[in-house]
């Protein structure tokens, strides 16, 4: 027979009131006292009746997260950490890949709402729904926040890593390397990559350097776009033009670019330096190991769970903008430029 809550009650020697309140995190519980009665719930394997917490507390325990991707290591990270931090607090997640498209995007959102999620976390929103304002009308539905995008405009909760500082440190480093020919790979159709190239442009033109080369690989967060930035690299080498260093908008294509530099017989970093963006395992296990930007990713995820519980659990509705700092890993794959320009 399944254990029921007076199971739990006995076991932890406390009330049954006590176990809903640490059940449903609605009422401080000592921290001693939660212990023991998590421990009995992992003891006697207690699976909570969802639908009759959700009668009780008018909430569903579910948290609508939606990505862009999957296959970058960088989303799932936050994933993760977001999953394990409202573990603790009863709630569920439920994972939305929308590809980058905008509609998709809408349509998801639209649903989670429909089915009453207690909130949702949009990580890395599309720039058409950012530039149109409708997360502006969602937060006024339900508990949201944007994890990234730009909040001038959008009166949103907005987490943000500082993708300005990060970018403006690696070409810092880049340039402090001797490196003047850098070429930078991008995906489309997204506010990161936007703010990247502007910082680009705006350091070429500031440091007086002559060479600019800007490449669009297209979906940047699939798998795929490592073979895409393979051949537009290598189309881009077979006719001479090959700059000294590349900065990658993420770690698969500072991935892509590896491969391209070694079918075209380009040592790293002795020919080619490469800086990738965001620090996610795939920078650590290369060959070479790739020089990137570090996102604080876990904290990101943390921030997020934990603001988001705040806003559901304690009414908060006040519109907030964070900003993580981030940090340049320096590794293998950059060193000082040693080719004529």
């Amino acid at each position: 027979m399944a254990a029921t809550i007076n199971d739990v009650a006995k076991m932890a020697g406390v009330s049954i009131t006590t176990v809903s309140r640490v059940l449903n995190n609605n009422y401080p519980v000592k921290e001693q006292t939660r212990q023991k009665i998590n421990d009995a719930i992992g003891k006697l394997n207690y699976k909570p009746n969802i639908a009759a917490r959700s009668l009780i507390t008018k909430k569903t325990f579910m948290l609508g997260v939606l990505v862009p991707g999957i296959t970058n290591l960088f989303f799932p990270t936050i994933v993760e950490t977001i999953e394990q931090t409202v573990k603790k607090y009863g709630y569920s997640i439920s994972l939305c890949n929308t590809g980058g498209d905008f509609e998709s995007e809408k349509v998801f959102i639209d649903e989670m709402i429909s089915r009453q999620f207690d909130g949702i976390i949009a990580i890395d929103p599309t720039i058409e729904n950012l530039n149109s304002g409708c997360f502006d009308d969602y937060s006024k539905a339900t508990p949201l926040i944007v994890v990234n995008g730009f909040p001038q405009g959008n009166n949103c909760n907005f987490i943000c890593y500082d993708e300005t500082s990060g970018t403006k440190e690696a070409f810092k480093y880049l340039i402090g390397l001797g490196h003047e020919k850098i070429a930078f790979l991008r995906g489309h159709r997204s506010f990161s990559y936007d703010l990247k190239e502007k910082i680009y442009k705006d350091i070429i033109k500031k440091e007086g350097l002559t060479y600019e080369k800007v490449i669009d690989a297209g979906m940047g967060n699939s798998i795929e776009v490592v073979e895409r930035v393979n051949v537009l690299l290598m189309d881009l080498f077979r006719y001479g033009d090959i700059p000294t260093a590349i900065f990658a908008c993420n770690d698969l294509m500072a991935l892509g670019a590896i491969n391209a530099c070694s079918n075209m017989g380009l040592k790293i970093p002795k020919d080619m330096s490469i800086i990738g963006f965001d620090n996610t395992l795939l920078s650590q296990i290369t060959s070479p190991s790739i020089t990137s930007v570090d996102q604080n990713m876990e904290e990101v995820g943390r921030m997020s769970a934990e603001r988001i519980v705040d806003m559901i659990d304690k009414g908060i509705r006040e519109y907030k903008v964070s900003t993580l700092a981030t940090k340049l890993i320096i590794r293998e794959s950059t060193r000082e430029c040693n080719r004529s320009l």
